[in-house]
């Protein structure tokens, strides 16, 4: 059987941690949205019992180091089903970019096998499934405006957020997740107003939105590589409503209230940066 899953790219418009669980992960509390930038999943079930992937992404690992392969043998071997799975990926997410590609990836993956085995999981049951893969997965199996607490497994989905526009830029650089999350400094933290974040949501209030999103990674990350600094401070200079880094970076957004305001910052930004994009929450 062949099915496409489409897997969106993820923004952080609130990222705050407040404690580091036992086993060393954070305690999260986030406000995420999914945009139209994704990658396509092609996923084709035949006889046998092994796992192939592929991507248009030909420096990208095909092995049990990518997430999609990950998935699909965590589904093959949580429900005991032998059958050939070859996976295709045409990836338009930039990789290592803090958008939840690869977890996307694997998302679809688990949503594409649970269609085919006619699985009938919920959503719920295939996010806990997705948080033994990374922290991003559950999250993405919804891929819709939520906020996201526990350690990436509590979603608790609110309204679209209002008509806006992100223009969205990738430095030619590469964070390391786990780098980054072991500087967290718990006692020296500023934290980010998340119910104030979610109240402008529900108010449907783009200028309350963009006065309350933040990363508390944000500056951790952006000491150690400077460019994520400079790409804000461009932003804030062409007059986005304002800017930050998603997840771990490098990735980093401007707010714009419309499609022309992102168009006019696009256009001074990209002289700056090689991969710019302009795009909306779904």
């Amino acid at each position: 059987m062949r099915i496409v899953e489409k897997a969106r790219a993820k923004l952080n418009l609130g990222l705050d941690t407040l404690y580091r669980h036992k086993d060393g992960s954070p305690e999260w509390n986030m406000i995420m949205t999914s945009i139209d930038l994704s990658d396509y999943v092609e996923i084709i079930t035949t006889q046998g019992n092994s796992i192939h992937v592929s991507s248009s992404q030909v420096f990208l690992p095909h092995d049990q180091r990518n997430l999609a392969y990950q998935a699909a043998l965590l589904m093959k071997n949580t429900f005991d089903i032998k059958e050939k799975i070859t996976i295709n990926i045409k990836k338009n997410i930039p990789v290592s970019a803090g958008l939840g590609g690869g977890s996307s990836d694997a998302a679809a993956v688990i949503r594409g096998l649970n269609r085919i085995w006619n699985l009938n999981l919920s959503l719920k049951e295939m996010a806990v499934l997705g948080l033994k893969l990374d922290s991003d997965v559950p999250y993405c199996i919804y891929s819709k405006t939520a906020q996201v607490t526990g350690k990436g497994e509590i979603i608790k989905l609110m309204p679209k957020l209002p008509n806006m526009y992100f223009v969205l830029v990738k430095p030619r650089i590469s964070v390391s997740t786990p780098e980054i999350l072991s500087n967290i400094n718990y006692d020296n933290i500023k934290h980010v107003n998340i119910n104030g974040l979610i109240d402008a949501v529900k108010k449907q209030d783009y200028p309350q939105i963009a006065k309350n999103i933040g990363n508390v990674l944000e500056p951790i990350s952006s000491k150690k590589y400077q460019d994520i600094f400079k790409i804000k401070a461009k932003f804030i200079k062409y007059g986005a409503d304002n800017a930050q880094m998603s997840g771990t970076g490098p990735s980093v957004f401007g707010l714009c209230k419309s499609e022309r305001h992102a168009k006019h910052i696009f256009n001074s930004i990209r002289g700056f940066c090689s991969e710019v994009y302009i795009v909306k929450s779904m």
